[in-house]
């Protein structure tokens, strides 16, 4: 019986992680309000039921969405950073990771967090609310990787971290933004160079 309701289990997780990835590849093209059950269940040729008995409602669903992707995101970039040792080089290392994850793309629409956040900016609400809380992690994991830098003197110890972690993260998504657009590898370079630039201006 334990082994009957662990398959269910296992398989029910699987089955979650399948719609979940077929919705931030949507979301990442269409945005978060272009996800529906009914549409995932087409998609994945699977019940209605069955997506639905997995959130219960598209709020739930756009939640979980976001949830998914922030998964993707730390894999695909926080953690590859995080084998290089603090200092510039780990911030560097982050900012590579970042543009590979736009480069590759990961998503189909690019960098999910630059779709979604527009759509959701004047919206109050949970999905806002959720979407607000991973630029507020993201930045502050950045400003932790300038003040380990900071705190090995690679960094001028004046340094404003707030506002170096706030402008190399608008390099990365104009670079990755203009590039997606444009169709233009070009702007991932000229990204590179500016936070280069900006990275060496801190310098001591």
């Amino acid at each position: 019986m334990s082994r009957t309701t662990d398959g269910r289990l296992l398989k029910g997780e699987q089955t979650r992680r399948t719609i979940l990835g077929r919705a931030a590849d949507i979301a990442s093209v269409e945005g978060l309000e272009g996800l529906s059950i009914g549409r995932l269940a087409t998609d994945l040729r699977i019940s209605k039921s069955g997506v639905f008995t997995h959130f219960g409602s598209k709020e739930e669903l756009q939640l979980a969405t976001v949830a998914a992707a922030v998964e993707v995101f730390r894999e695909a970039v926080i953690k590859p950073a995080l084998k290089t040792p603090p200092g510039v080089g780990r911030v560097r290392a982050l900012y590579a990771a970042w543009r590979e994850y736009q480069r590759t793309p990961v998503f189909p629409g690019g960098c999910f967090f630059h779709t979604t956040m527009p759509e959701f900016d004047a919206r109050p609400g949970r999905v806002r609310d959720a979407i607000a809380a991973t630029q507020r992690d993201w930045r502050a994991f950045i400003e932790r990787c300038l003040a380990e830098a900071r705190d090995k003197g690679e960094l001028a110890a004046e340094t404003d971290l707030a506002q170096l972690a706030f402008e190399l993260d608008a390099i990365g998504r104009a670079g990755g933004a203009n590039a997606l657009l444009h169709d233009a590898p070009d702007f991932y370079d000229r990204a590179d160079r500016a936070i280069e630039a900006r990275l060496e201006a801190a310098r001591p």
